[in-house]
């Protein structure tokens, strides 16, 4: 049984060849002096894993040890840039794209690739995405927000039509320690552990009631931990759809929306993957395991792999069919 996950994290090795000359890139910096924090747009990012240091092959022999086969490979998100200029966002991605592409030619059958975009100019943004497509790479990684603006703007409509028109797969995924959480609390490492489902659920339904999902049907999106609560409410946004005029902005409830998505399996508990899968079926869930900063036991495929209240289809279209089906792997 093949293992492919679609949710793999990768720090640049440009950026950790910055840090070693003690110099910035793309105005991200060292802040502390062992490279264990960096600094970019006023906002500190932690890591809690040293494998966001791993080369290629240290990563290839990480995933021997998981029994992963296949890792869908993209930047970790503090790092997609979509605070700066036009053109040095446009040079972050092109160098990060560049970096996943090697990566998978190099290593065919054990990496694919998403790429990077500076959505802070949705034309270079589409320029981009073709030309990472070109390389091989097989969609599109992208935050749930982009510097204060939400999905449903005009403005990213024709990203979402190109996007849709080129069959890329679009990854949303939030900063884990820069969402509306962190203007609220701080304690209790809620910023991440809540914060982060919060912007999930809140992407998911901008992305149905703004209509981007009616405008564009064939568009693949997946959205990471499993939509976080974004299922669990969609019941509140249909009485919301039925009761409200100004809900009531697409033509169909929001759960008529739902299944159109994928979503991947961290949700961190066998009783919340069950929900998902109940709500949207096993063929829109994906296998992810957060790498490397979420801990599996005794791996993210063996956590699925054990769970007692999933069938072997299930668990079959989960670990590898519907991934390999969609990206053509």
């Amino acid at each position: 049984m093949r293992t492919i996950d679609i949710h793999a994290h990768m720090v640049p090795r440009s950026l950790w060849q910055a840090v070693a000359a003690r110099r910035d890139w793309y105005g991200y910096r060292d802040h502390g002096g062992n490279g264990d924090r960096i600094i970019g747009n006023g906002q500190v990012t932690t890591f809690t894993s040293d494998k966001v240091r791993y080369t290629p092959e240290q990563r290839l022999a990480d995933m021997d040890a998981q029994g992963t086969d296949v890792q869908v490979v993209s930047i970790h998100t503090p790092f997609a840039g979509y605070h700066l200029d036009a053109d040095q966002g446009r040079a972050l991605a092109r160098e990060v794209n560049d970096e996943i592409a090697e990566m998978t030619r190099t290593w065919p059958t054990r990496f694919a690739g998403l790429a990077t975009l500076p959505m802070q100019d949705v034309g270079a943004a589409i320029e981009e995405l073709e030309r990472a497509l070109k390389l091989g790479l097989k969609g599109a990684e992208l935050d749930t927000e982009v510097n204060g603006e939400q999905w449903d703007e005009r403005k990213f409509m024709p990203f979402f039509k190109a996007a849709e028109s080129m069959g890329a797969m679009l990854f949303f995924h939030p900063q884990p320690q820069n969402n509306f959480l962190r203007d609220r609390i701080t304690r209790h490492g809620l910023v991440n552990s809540v914060g982060v489902i919060l912007d999930d659920a809140i992407v998911t339904a901008i992305l149905i009631c703004g209509g981007v999902l009616e405008a564009c049907p064939d568009i693949r999106i997946c959205i990471a931990h499993g939509g976080g609560p974004a299922c669990y409410g969609m019941g509140r946004l249909d009485r919301a759809w039925h009761a409200r005029p100004d809900a009531r902005t697409i033509p169909q409830p929001p759960s008529a929306y739902q299944k159109r998505l994928y979503y991947d399996t961290v949700t961190g508990s066998e009783e919340a993957l069950r929900f998902l899968l109940d709500q949207v079926g096993a063929e829109r869930v994906v296998l992810g395991s957060d790498w490397p900063f979420v801990p599996f036991e005794p791996s993210p495929g063996g956590w699925v792999r054990q769970m007692k209240s999933l069938t072997q289809a299930e668990k079959d279209k989960i670990l590898w069919q519907n991934l390999e089906a969609l990206l053509k792997l």
